[in-house]
């Protein structure tokens, strides 16, 4: 039987988690030295949000800042990893269910460099990043993921990343506050995760107030679904990093396979 690549969801948070000693990046230094060793590395960012599906091919992506009033530091962070035109070839092929298009003009947003520096400091793994159409609906985006399997098996590592709650207009700089709806809603789609259910993930519209404010405007959500697409039936699953965040983010981390 073929060995393939484990797949991720990292609930990445705040940009400052790629430079602060805290237990998030510990947690994703940990994964990333417990990992195999991947050819390439596939990451599916809340923060590329496009009309289309794009993804990007040029050979050497540059590190984007995409956010603003953070310290000095954080925009003095470089993760210099090449680009793989090959690999993105790979994907335009590989995917039937849209055309993606080829891009040479975004690069590592913060959603994939944020938790790659933690995880494979060295940069020297080419990545490619994979954009979401947010004109598809959420099953559009689970069925793409369903389409990249065979990367696995070509020792692609595929990374998605955003949040599975995520709501900045609830969140307080008090990590002894808690959310009753937060709180919910991130264990519900744990226990989903866990029972192979995801139909009510894919149809997070229809779970009540508990989700309508977890998820909010939904780019960090996505990434999730193209996880569980890519997850086969009856793979172990781990979760990481398993804690709410600021009341509303939860940074639950997921890893499929071993």
């Amino acid at each position: 039987m073929t060995k393939k690549m484990p797949v991720l969801f990292v609930g990445h948070g705040s940009p400052m988690n790629a430079i602060e000693d805290n237990e998030f990046g510990r947690a994703w230094t940990d994964i990333g030295k417990k990992l195999p060793k991947p050819k390439a590395i596939l990451a599916i960012s809340a923060h590329w949000e496009t009309q289309g599906t794009k993804v990007t091919i040029m050979e050497k992506p540059k590190t984007i800042y995409d956010f603003y009033g953070f310290p000095k530091e954080l925009y003095e962070v470089k993760y210099p990893a090449a680009g793989s035109p090959d690999l993105a070839q790979t994907i335009r092929n590989m995917i039937k269910l849209t055309d993606v298009q080829p891009d040479l003009n975004w690069g590592l947003d913060h959603g994939t460099w944020s938790v790659l520096v933690r995880m494979f400091p060295l940069a020297n793994i080419p990545v490619v990043q994979l954009s979401l159409d947010r004109s598809k609906d959420p099953a559009h985006h689970y069925q793409l993921g369903q389409q990249l399997k065979e990367l696995r098996e070509e020792d692609v590592l595929i990374v998605s990343s955003g949040n599975i709650v995520h709501n900045l207009r609830m969140m307080v700089f008090d990590e002894n506050v808690k959310y009753n709806w937060a709180e919910s809603f991130d264990s519900k789609v744990k226990q989903w995760i866990l029972t192979g259910d995801h139909e009510p993930i894919i149809e997070y519209h229809k779970q009540g107030r508990d989700a309508e404010l977890a998820i909010n405007s939904a780019e960090h959500y996505l990434p999730l679904l193209y996880t569980l697409g890519i997850k086969d039936e009856g793979e172990p699953i781990t979760f990481f990093a398993d804690k709410m965040s600021y009341g509303a983010i939860s940074m639950r981390s997921v890893l499929v396979g071993s």
